[in-house]
């Protein structure tokens, strides 16, 4: 039987121009040195946005560049898909000025609030509008100005963050409702809030009218991460009716090489088939799966056809995966 499936015809990603290495850190009077953070986190450096530099100029560039690579133009989008932590306002969704500076004036556009998670809701969503008929081609983008949300004096999680954008955009196509399609095959979401206090920001517009800063429990985090995320890994590939061996590539949230490598041993999955980013870009949330899918690709280790398995987990707790044929 043929089903609706969502293709990605493209990816793009876009990095802030201001590198900020661990040493940098620790020449601006942060009380950590390159080997304390790259030792605990992998982590070399990131990127931060310059002054003015907002997550929708981000997502913009990132846009631009999954739209060029898809070989459209916004005037062939229905539906825009942000996911972020960081939106420029409050109201309205950062996604209509994405819109807007597109030129797109049809179709609609919303954000995705899951965390690092937000990827891979906006993914989910996005396909469930096109099998649904609501869209025929869709831009997802996860974007970040994560930098506005640390506290620069806390070492724990100061260190860990960065700035960027990634997207992909996706196009209805017929299937054959096997897992030999291209498309997401299958996605599995989920979220637990009883974890709220081990990871969120102490801020908001309702409770204290400011923005607030990161707050985390690492250890818990890491704990939940690595159990959470080779779970969904299983869930997603059960719901597929497919094996590990199936995989070839994950594409995972990059939070810290050490939950990275302790997932990919969890599961048994040969470390040379995950796409590691986190070393150059540090934690960018919702930014770092597509982040990391677009590196794949470019440097093209993804190529048509491969089984490409996204995951993530973030505050809240979130977490869930996708799976696609690339």
């Amino acid at each position: 039987m043929t089903r609706v499936r969502s293709v990605i015809r493209g990816c793009g990603s876009y990095l802030p121009g201001n590198v900020v290495t661990n040493d940098d850190l620790a020449s601006r009077g942060v009380d950590t040195s390159d080997e304390w953070i790259a030792a605990r986190t992998g982590i070399r450096q990131r990127h931060l946005v310059a002054d003015g530099e907002k997550t929708s100029d981000l997502s913009l560039h990132a846009a631009r560049a999954a739209l060029a690579d898809a070989g459209l133009t916004a005037g062939d989008l229905d539906l825009i898909v942000l996911a972020t932590t960081t939106p420029d306002e409050t109201f309205p969704a950062t996604a209509t000025a994405v819109q807007a500076a597109l030129g797109m004036n049809h179709g609609y556009a919303f954000d995705m609030q899951a965390v690092c998670t937000g990827f891979i809701y906006g993914l989910a969503m996005a396909d469930s509008l096109i099998c649904t008929g609501q869209a025929t081609k869709a831009l997802v983008i996860g974007a970040e100005t994560f930098s506005h949300l640390l506290d620069w004096q806390d070492r724990t999680t100061c260190v860990l963050f960065g700035d960027g954008a990634g997207a992909v955009v996706l196009e209805r196509a017929e299937g054959t409702g096997s897992a030999a399609d291209r498309g997401i095959i299958a996605s599995k979401l989920h979220s637990d809030g009883r974890h709220h206090d081990a990871l969120y920001v102490d801020g908001g517009p309702s409770s204290t009218q400011s923005t607030g800063h990161v707050r985390m429990a690492g250890r818990e985090v890491f704990r939940h991460a690595v159990a959470n995320m080779a779970d969904v890994v299983h869930e997603t590939l059960e719901a597929a009716g497919l094996t590990l061996a199936d995989i070839d590539w994950l594409v995972p949230h990059q939070a810290n090489k050490r939950i990275l490598d302790a997932t990919a041993k969890r599961l048994g999955l040969d470390p040379g088939k995950v796409i590691i980013t986190v070393d150059r870009h540090a934690n960018t949330s919702a930014a770092s799966v597509p982040l990391a899918l677009a590196e794949g690709v470019g440097d093209g280790r993804i190529k048509r056809g491969d089984m490409v398995m996204m995951e993530a987990m973030g505050g809240g707790f979130t977490w869930g995966a996708c799976l696609a044929r690339w």
